[in-house]
């Protein structure tokens, strides 16, 4: 039975093994567990290991050491993280991929398995954009009569879907994919036809066609790559096509309509969209208000005026905009609180992730601040990038923060949002979990607000 002051000394050993991983001393670290082998897999009063503390600071040589030393990756804190959560959380994706790998060998595998990075609805797609064909007119031209070429139509910024699975309660809606001959009667009849090359099948999908095909192209495949195009119709052109094909129609309205596409085809549609939106809204010039031409497979605008000043060198007004939005989830300083609000637009009863546009000369971090500040009142100190997803209304990148708070007392300006609140980890675990929607409810699933939730739901209120 050890003693008072054996308990002592091996709880002072334990707290110098965890200093040591936290900090990055990986000597000392070394040279302690050759002495005391037993504490590699010591646990403080929180739960933490050493492997976790070295991986919450990024510290690869730690982690390796400790690896190497046989200590047990799958252990849980009383937060219920393992070492290789505490890393995903913080970015340490070369350390992530270590623990994710290790199979008993010495030095882990980096070469499969790698975790993967956040994955947002939109941010998903079936296609390679293949920039580099932009350019090539020749290419492009002949792709677009190709009988394998894919067509995706839209009439104001809608895209034409169809609906199948008619057995499940709520049938599949999926991108209705035509081909050149569906569509050429529609191209260039009048200037709202926009033509889009959007990219060519990613290469697996290739390869299966490849191989279905003996292992070699069939003739008239050329470089055996699916183009995609999106085609934007003029107004009068929809109820013709309609007539011809019953079984589509045309997603509007946008919102919450595009939420029902396969996770890979809303990826598409994003990328469509958002450029078409650009061609809606920047018919002329925006440097002389001349007449532009559209190249580059529809992501260039040229002016028509021969001494327009934008003929000169790069311009971004010649290219489609992106508007960066930050969206933040607020955490409490108890870190068992986040801060929701609400615009006077939104459904009755739902909350959700502040968030507000970059502006110009602006970095996220203080435009995350000035945000959270000018629509609650609340001041935030330290700011962390989660993930980002594409938001085609029309086309913003929503980038998600984790921001803690450093003041509580909301102060809503009611020119910016109707209300906000603090509402506890229960609340929100409840609503997004259990669907319990009697007080408030929050957006679905697809949104990037929702996924911020689940991250903060997941995640130690101490890290």
């Amino acid at each position: 039975m050890m003693t008072d002051f054996e308990k002592n000394l091996h709880q002072d050993m334990i707290t110098q093994l965890h200093n040591f991983a936290a900090v990055g001393n990986a000597a000392r670290l070394k040279a302690l567990l050759s002495h005391s082998p037993s504490l590699i897999n010591a646990a403080a009063d929180n739960g933490w290991t050493a492997l976790m503390y070295g991986a919450r600071n990024g510290h690869l040589e730690v982690v390796q050491i400790l690896l190497e030393e046989g200590c047990d990756r799958s252990l849980i804190n009383k937060s219920r993280q393992t070492a290789l959560d505490i890393a995903k959380f913080w970015g340490y994706k070369h350390i992530a991929n270590l623990l994710a790998n290790v199979k008993g060998e010495q030095r882990p595998n980096f070469l499969s398995n790698e975790v993967k990075e956040y994955e947002n609805y939109f941010g998903l797609t079936l296609l390679d954009r293949r920039t580099e064909k932009r350019t090539d007119s020749k290419w492009l031209t002949k792709k677009q009569s190709h009988p394998t070429t894919v067509y995706i139509l839209f009439s104001n910024l809608s895209p034409l879907v169809t609906s199948g699975g008619e057995s499940s309660q709520q049938p599949e809606v999926k991108l209705c994919r035509l081909h050149h001959k569906d569509v050429e009667q529609y191209m260039n009849q009048t200037e709202e036809d926009i033509l889009i090359f959007l990219g060519v099948e990613l290469q697996f999908h290739m390869n299966l066609l490849t191989a279905c095909n003996g292992g070699v192209l069939q003739e008239g495949e050329e470089d055996g790559l699916v183009a995609w195009f999106a085609l934007s119709v003029d107004s009068a052109s929809p109820e013709k096509f309609k007539q011809k094909h019953e079984d589509c129609y045309f997603l509007h309205p946008p919102m919450p309509a595009l939420l029902q596409l396969p996770e890979k085809e809303a990826g598409v549609v994003a990328q469509a969209r958002s450029v078409l939106a650009w061609h809606n809204r920047y018919r002329f010039c925006p440097t002389c208000g001349s007449a532009t031409k559209i190249e580059e497979g529809g992501y260039k605008k040229t002016c028509l005026k021969e001494d327009c000043p934008s003929l000169q060198g790069v311009h971004n007004t010649s290219y489609p905009r992106v508007d960066p939005v930050v969206i933040m989830q607020v955490i409490h300083p108890d870190g068992n609180h986040c801060l929701l609000g609400r615009q006077k637009r939104f459904p009755p009863g739902m909350f959700t992730c502040l968030a507000g546009f970059v502006e110009p000369g602006e970095t996220i971090e203080d435009a995350v601040r000035r945000e959270v500040e000018e629509e609650a009142g609340v001041k935030v100190g330290r700011v962390q990038y989660v993930s980002c997803q594409p938001w085609p209304m029309p086309s913003s990148l929503m980038i998600g923060c984790l921001a803690v708070a450093v003041s509580t007392e909301i102060k809503v300006d009611k020119n910016e949002i109707e209300d906000a609140h603090w509402f506890t980890r229960e609340q929100v675990m409840e609503v997004l979990t259990k669907r319990n929607q009697r007080s408030f409810f929050v957006p679905p699933s697809q949104a990037i607000a929702h996924q911020l939730m689940k991250h903060w739901i997941g995640m130690n209120p101490n890290l």
